[in-house]
């Protein structure tokens, strides 16, 4: 029985499980292959062709980080005062989940999405119109118009510290690319270089919003802080999500309102 191997295999959801796998296979052949790679420890999601993720079908391919489910906090937090015709770039983007659903949660944005991982641009371009996805390093892959034009700049960049990826579990271990979990010795190496570059590219009142974990989140503030941005740090405690919004401060030497 295909449920009981996959609970044996440590699925903690073998019966919604078997029936993801049972309606993607083409006919009983391709059912067994889809279940002994399931066991094996490859992602459900790619197995599948899809990811759920804040009421999309987002498209998964092969060697791309699988969106997670508390990254729909991000998506939550960055829609909050978003109007069409806005500017959002989504950084670090896989599979362009963060950018595809801000763009369905609020309709009319203008919004970008880059990666450095091609197999990541190749899968977020399915997901989003292709001529706004862009591959390169950061903020070099972007177009040099949107420079100071960003309204809100979301970022799931990779954080998970150099030394911890050896416990994580296979599936994401083994199956997903490293440059999207390996964040190096303190798992911020990335964010550091995001929050330095940040302010070129906000609009004035534009937001930084990074994905980031409890113990990393003072240290995520502290960096925002350094680079000029107001910065506070919000945390859902069913999602286990933990994102630090920042925002570019306000000139003291404005002038008076009179």
């Amino acid at each position: 029985m295909i449920e009981s191997r996959l609970r044996a295999a440590g699925c903690v959801f073998a019966e919604e499980e078997a029936a993801l796998l049972r309606a993607a296979a083409r006919d009983e052949a391709d059912l067994s292959r889809l279940v002994e790679a399931r066991v094996s420890g490859q992602p459900l999601e790619v197995l599948v062709g899809w990811a759920e993720f804040c009421g999309l079908r987002v498209v998964v391919d092969p060697g791309v980080f699988v969106p997670r489910q508390r990254t729909s906090y991000v998506v939550r937090l960055a829609s909050a005062g978003l109007h069409a015709g806005d500017v959002v770039v989504d950084l670090c983007c896989g599979t362009g989940a963060i950018g595809a659903a801000l763009a369905a949660t609020v309709p009319g944005l203008e919004v970008y999405a880059a990666d450095v991982e091609p197999a990541a641009v190749r899968c977020a371009r399915r997901n989003l119109p292709p001529g706004r996805v862009h591959e390169g390093d950061l903020y070099d892959a972007l177009p040099v118009d949107l420079r100071g034009r960003v309204d809100v700049l979301a970022v799931n960049a990779p954080y998970v510290p150099h030394e911890a990826i050896a416990l994580m579990p296979p599936e994401a271990r083994l199956h997903e690319p490293a440059v999207a979990l390996d964040g190096g010795p303190d798992g911020l190496d990335v964010q550091r270089r995001v929050v330095r570059g940040a302010g070129e590219w906000l609009a004035p009142g534009g937001r930084l919003l990074i994905e980031t974990s409890v113990a990393q989140a003072p240290v995520t503030r502290a960096l925002m802080a350094s680079a000029g941005l107001d910065a506070t740090v919000h945390h859902d405690d069913d999602l286990d999500a933990t994102v630090v919004v920042g925002s570019p401060q306000k000139s003291a030497s404005s002038p008076a309102a009179g």
